[in-house]
Order: C-alpha cells, then structure tokens, then sequence
C-alpha cells in the first residue's frame, strides 16, 4: 500500500467520524431539550473521545509506517533523482561535446571557406591592380603613340619599322636576294622596300604613307559638318599625291616592275578608303600603284614566298633530272662490262673444270706407277692429250 492510499483512508474516516458527530448533534438538536441530554452528550464527548484515543494507539504503527515509507520513498526519490541528475549531465555533456565538435568544424570549414575566399579575393585585386597598372601603362603609350604620329617625319619611321618587321616575319633577317630596305633606284631616289619578285614581275617597290592628319579631322565627331566634309576633300588629294609620287619615283621602265605598293599601316585608314573612297582605288589602279595594310601585304609576302620556292624546288628538280640522266649512262656502261666479266668468268670455271679433270687421271696415272702396275696404252693417249690441251 503506497503513501497516497493511506492518507486517502486517514481523511475519509475523518470525514466519516465527523459526519457521524454532526448528525447526531442534529437529531439531538431537533428533540425537546431535557436534562437526559447532557449526560448523552457528554457520553457521546467520552466514546469520540475513546473511539479517538483507540483510532491515534491503533494508528500509531501507521503513522511509523506512513513515516518510513516516506522516507523510504524520498530517499528512493533522491537516489533516482541522482540518478537521473547523474545521466542527464552525462547526456547534456555528450550533447555539448557533439555540439562543440559540430561547431567547431562548422567553424573551421566556414574560416577555411572565409580564408579562402579572402585570399581569392587579394589576388583578384591584384590582379586587377596589376591590370590597372597595365591600363596607365597602355594609356602612356597611348599617349606616346599620339604624340609620334603627330609628327610627320615619326610617323615615316613608324611606316618603315612595320614595314621592316612584315618583311622579317616572312622572309627573315638579311635576305638581300629576296628583299632590301632603303634601298637607292637608278634615279637616285630612296625605296623604303623592294622585293626581288620572279619574272614576269620583277622589283616591286614598297613605299610607306600615313595619311593621318585630314583623316582624323574627318573623322572628329565634333567637328562641324562643313569642317568633316572639307578634310574628306584633303584627305582625297594628300592620297592621290602619295599615289602620283610613287608612280613617278619608283615606276622606272626596264629597272623595276611596271607597278608599285603603297604601304598604309593603319588598318582603319585602308579601311576607310576601300570601303568609301572607291575612286582612290580607281585613281591607283590608273597609276598602277597598289594600296595594302599590314594584313594585305603580309598575305602579298606570303604569294611570293610561295612561287619562290615553287622556283627553287623546279630549279632543283631539273638539276636532279640532270644527274638521273648521267646516273643512267653510267649504269648502262657498268652493265656491259658486267657482261663481259660474266662471260670471262664462265670461261675460267670451263678451264678450271677441264684442268681438274686432267690433273684427276694425272694423279691416277702415278697412283698406278706408284704400286708397280701397268699402265694402259690408253692412258698414254688420254695423259698425252690431256698434256697437250693444258698446253
């Protein structure tokens, strides 16, 4: 019997005891007071009072009882208690040490992840440092480059020096068989370039021109109309000038080709004219002066190269056929006396067969002699002939 069911008996028969105790005082309370009523009650006071005393010494085991089991129990309590304090800090330790690894590799993943993530990001500012730097760098050669094409005299030097490095990236260095630069005509005027071309062509000469000025001035956006239209009609006649000049220097009958190249070696200006200036093209086909750019010389060198060794390879392939033409005499000859050779050795293998033979019934005939028989007549004769054929 658990702690709960006793208390739960203890208060019902309080409950019932004093129950008992108020009816009684209730019916007595409804009848006629009288002097009997006194006594009864104080009977009715004894025997609760009795009933009491024997209910408290009857009890009184119950109460111990009730006492240890309670104590029983809160000692029972307690050590399940500890018990479950003990495991529950085990569990919540357990749990911490998980969740501490957890978070510490979280942790560790997310630094490395962030120290990663840093350090890509340092080397793409350096990276776009390093592009920044490039970009000043490239604005002060653009710069440069503005200030040496202003100049006409730098702007030459810029056309021959692309010129020169076309020529070298095609040909090579040194190749005066080929190709010369500054090279002096008959008329005594200076070529920036000439190409030793095979016939029918000949020498062409290439000249370096860089009509840049009317053409930025043409195509300045912020130039009025009129001022744009006036440096179309400049840049029209400095072209045509470039054009008359060539044709009249470096065109020389009977010394050089019967027409010339001039070098643009800026694609936008070549561009300018071969998509918008058709009669320039025309005015040079006239003059017979070519205009090219760096892309179309290049492709210009690259033909050449092409029929030169096409001419190098014809004119080896004929001395070859030379040489197969005396190879083949001399084998014919080795042949014949191949030949005769053969026909001297079949006659010596003949010889020596025959004089085998003979020197056979020679060593026969001195066998014979050698054991003391008779030698035949016939012998005689076969041994004198075969003497006679030896001699």
């Amino acid at each position: 019997m658990t702690v709960e069911q006793l208390i739960w008996i203890l208060i019902i028969i309080s409950g019932l005891t004093l129950m008992m105790l108020a009816a009684f005082i209730i019916i007595q309370l409804s009848q006629p007071k009288t002097t009997a009523v006194i006594p009864k009650l104080d009977q009715i006071s004894q025997d609760n009072r009795l009933l009491l005393e024997r209910f408290i010494e009857k009890n009184g085991d119950l109460k111990l009882y009730v006492s240890n089991t309670f104590a029983d129990q809160q000692r029972k309590s307690s050590e399940d208690l500890t018990l479950f304090s003990d495991k529950l800090s085990k569990t919540l330790d357990e749990q911490l040490d998980r969740m501490n690894r957890r978070v510490d590799e979280k942790l560790g993943a997310g630094f490395e992840q962030t120290n990663k993530t840093f350090n890509d990001v340092v080397e793409r500012l350096s990276k776009i440092d390093a592009a920044q730097k490039q970009i000043e760098k490239l604005s002060t050669d653009v710069v440069s480059l503005n200030d040496v094409l202003n100049d006409k005299k730098t702007r030459g030097t810029f056309g021959e020096v692309q010129l020169k490095q076309l020529f070298v990236a095609v040909f090579g260095e040194n190749k005066p068989s080929i190709y010369e630069l500054q090279k002096k005509l008959d008329n005594n005027t200076l070529v920036d370039a000439i190409l030793h071309a095979p016939d029918p062509m000949g020498d062409l000469c290439i000249d370096s021109k860089f009509p840049l000025e009317n053409y930025r001035k043409m195509m300045d956006k912020n130039l009025s109309e009129l001022e744009r239209s006036e440096a179309d009609k400049l840049f029209v006649g400095d072209v045509k000038k470039h054009i008359d000049s060539i044709a009249l220097k470096y065109i020389i009958p009977n010394v050089t080709a019967t027409q010339a190249v001039m070098f643009i070696p800026a694609e936008a200006i070549f561009a300018e004219i071969t998509s918008r200036q058709d009669d320039l093209w025309l005015y040079g086909q006239q003059k017979n002066v070519w205009m090219a750019s760096p892309t179309t010389l290049m492709s210009i060198l690259t033909i050449v190269q092409v029929v030169l060794r096409d001419i190098e390879r014809n004119k080896y392939a004929k001395e070859i056929q030379e040489h197969l033409i005396k190879l083949s005499s001399d084998f014919d000859r080795y042949k014949e006396r191949w030949d005769r050779l053969l026909k001297n050795l079949d006659t010596v293998s003949k010889t020596a067969k025959e004089v085998n033979i003979s020197s056979d019934k020679i060593t026969k005939q001195f066998k014979k002699i050698s054991n003391g028989e008779s030698i035949n007549s016939t012998d005689d004769i076969e041994l004198i002939e075969t003497h006679e054929e030896n001699e």
